[in-house]
């Protein structure tokens, strides 16, 4: 899978599907695409890619508690 690194504006094999989206880990290991050879993996934080076209990643891949904040604010919100 592809996605986009923000700050370089480059396209990142992501080299581990499975800790792209396990919202535990903050860091993938990707190659970056650029020029015509095989770059070597590197560590990427998730904080700074993005989909190729620009839309942000599932805030469940990135934040562990995604959940328990949803809860918290409508828990608040039916007690209001």
């Amino acid at each position: 899978m592809l996605v986009l690194h923000k700050p370089t504006g480059a396209l990142v094999e992501v080299l581990t599907l499975e800790d792209l989206y396990n919202p535990c880990l903050t860091e993938i290991m990707g190659q970056l695409q650029a020029g015509e050879e095989m770059q070597d993996p590197e560590s990427f934080p998730k904080s700074d890619l993005v989909f190729p076209s620009g839309e942000s990643l599932p805030r469940c891949w990135l934040d562990s508690h995604y959940r328990q904040n949803h809860l918290n604010k409508v828990s608040f919100a039916i007690a209001v």
